[in-house]
Parts: C-alpha cells; structure tokens; sequence
C-alpha cells in the first residue's frame, strides 16, 4: 500500500478545480493551476490512486424530471452496541432513497436524508424499516419546504489558510 501523499498548494487547487467542474479537460486544468499539462496529469493520477479523488460525475437537477419529497429523519436505536449501529448502517445502506446518514452525537443517534417521490412513499419506506426489526427505538421527520442553498463543493481554501490556493 502507498504512503498517502502529502498536498502542496498546487494539489489543492487541482482539488479546487476539479470539484467545481470535473469536465476541464487536463490542458485547461493546467491553465488554471499554472502548471504545464504533462505534470498536471501526473498530479492528477496520483490524487486519484491516494484516493483524494473518488470518482468524476454529473450533478442532476431531479426536480427538473419529476417532484421529489426531501425527508430528514432524526433515529434513535434501542440499543448502543456495536453491532446494533453495524446491523442498522447495513440495512439502511442498501436504501436507494437514503442519500444521507449521519451517526452524530446529542439527542439522537443518526440524521439520515431520504429522496422520495411524496410522503406516502415516504412513510412505507419508515414501515418497511420497523418491520426489519434492527433496532429503530424512534423517528422523527423533517419535510424539507425549500433548499435555498445547497453547495456541491467544499470551501478547500477554508482549511488551508496557511496556502494561497
């Protein structure tokens, strides 16, 4: 297994980049990070074999194909074990409506994020999970009304403030 490489301020721009629009072709990444291109690709292949880079997609407007319902749902289990939050996670996994699941610390134990098609779908979906029997003590739903902002990047500037990305 490889050493996971250290990032320079150039890795981070490529980073930068790269998560605002996985389409520039490696010419124009070089451009923009003030590299030629041949090192530019090797900077990026490496951050792709470090596992920096996870993969190169399209972002979807969903609503734009047909009405969606977003569902936060606050669970608590009945048990702490670790192989109850195990069993859970490995159910709640294999949900294609769960985009999202968080184990966090506080009152609850995970914030899952749920796509539906309304909230009947919703619910048969939180009925289907009761009866698998891993371990739901209680749920609370939040219906989202409206996102007015959802960022698909991170702020990788942000955490450097040391580099002038």
């Amino acid at each position: 297994m490889q050493p996971t490489p250290k990032l320079d301020r150039i890795d981070l721009k490529i980073l930068t980049q790269l998560q605002r629009n996985g389409r520039l072709t490696n010419v124009e990444l070089a451009n923009r990070v003030g590299l030629s291109a041949s090192p530019c690709l090797i900077r990026v292949k490496r951050l792709e074999a470090a596992g920096y880079i996870t993969g190169y997609g399209a972002q979807i407007d969903i609503r734009k194909i047909t009405s969606i319902l977003t569902v936060f749902t606050e669970i608590t289990l009945s048990d702490h074990r670790r192989h109850d939050f195990a069993r859970f996670e490995n159910h709640v996994s294999k949900l294609d409506t769960v985009v999202e699941c968080h184990l966090i610390s506080g009152g609850y134990d995970y914030l899952v994020k749920f796509i539906t098609r309304d909230v009947e779908h919703y619910q048969i979906i939180m009925e289907n999970l009761l009866e698998l029997n891993i371990g739901i003590e209680k749920y609370f739903s939040y219906i989202v009304i409206k996102s007015p902002i959802v960022k698909e990047s991170f702020p990788i500037q942000d955490f450097f403030p040391e580099q002038k990305i």
